[in-house]
């Protein structure tokens, strides 16, 4: 105000209009300010809304998700258990399956000892009765058919008489079981539909080398040969 100048009743009139109206032009100027920094924060507090939603929105969606992960690993964990329950038994089975294989086993070969006791009892009966008198049996016989039966031995092992039952089986017989099998030697029977030269297949298809002590019809005693080692015997 010391820049107006005075007049005779006061200030000049002029000077304070021209105040007057810098004042309000400056009023103006500020309310537009205010009008758009107004508008500007609106802007930014929807903006700041919008962003609130979308943090709001992503942890209800980390939420869910944070669930399903738990879900899922609970889910795992009992897939899991159950996984290891199942093998437990089904190792367990296997144990009982294979113990229970191996007394089947032996039943069957003690009762097959048994038989063969019998068996040879009967042939040891037929035996002395032919030396008593009876015609003996041909001692050469080609071929073979019918029920027919095979001494064999000695036998290292148990395995080895798989073996040459295995190459039994090949020549074409069937109903081959183990009557016999007791201090390394084995008596199988067996039936062939057809004539086949047993022994000849035999020294064919047999890993076990052998001499012949008694061939007829329907029963051959083979000796297997003592000069090859026991690595021989199995091969």
């Amino acid at each position: 105000m010391n820049r107006f100048r005075r007049a005779l009743l006061g200030y000049r009139r002029t000077d304070v209009e021209d105040a007057m109206s810098l004042r309000d032009a400056r009023i103006l100027g500020l309310e537009l300010k205010a009008d758009a920094q107004r508008a500007t924060i609106e802007e930014l507090d929807g903006e700041t809304t919008t962003l609130s939603g979308m943090v709001l929105e992503r942890e209800r969606e980390i939420r869910v998700l944070d669930q399903r992960l738990r879900e899922a690993n609970e889910c795992h964990d009992r897939s899991i258990a159950s996984l290891d329950s199942i093998t437990a038994r089904l190792e367990e089975l296997e144990a009982q399956a294979r113990g229970q294989a191996t007394r089947i086993r032996m039943k069957a070969l003690r009762e097959a000892v048994e038989v063969s006791k019998k068996v040879k009892a009967l042939t040891d009966a037929e035996i002395e009765a032919g030396a008593n008198g009876a015609e003996p049996e041909p001692a050469d016989e080609s071929l073979q058919a019918g029920r027919v039966k095979i001494e064999i031995g000695p036998l290292d092992d148990f395995s080895q008489l798989v073996g040459f039952e295995d190459a039994v089986g090949q020549i074409g017989a069937s109903e081959i079981s183990v009557e016999r099998f007791s201090e390394g030697r084995a008596t199988l029977s067996m039936n062939l539909d057809q004539p086949v030269d047993l022994l000849r297949e035999l020294e064919e298809l047999s890993n076990v080398e052998f001499k012949v002590r008694r061939t007829a019809a329907d029963n051959l005693i083979l000796d297997v040969d003592e000069d090859q080692g026991p690595e021989q015997r199995a091969a």
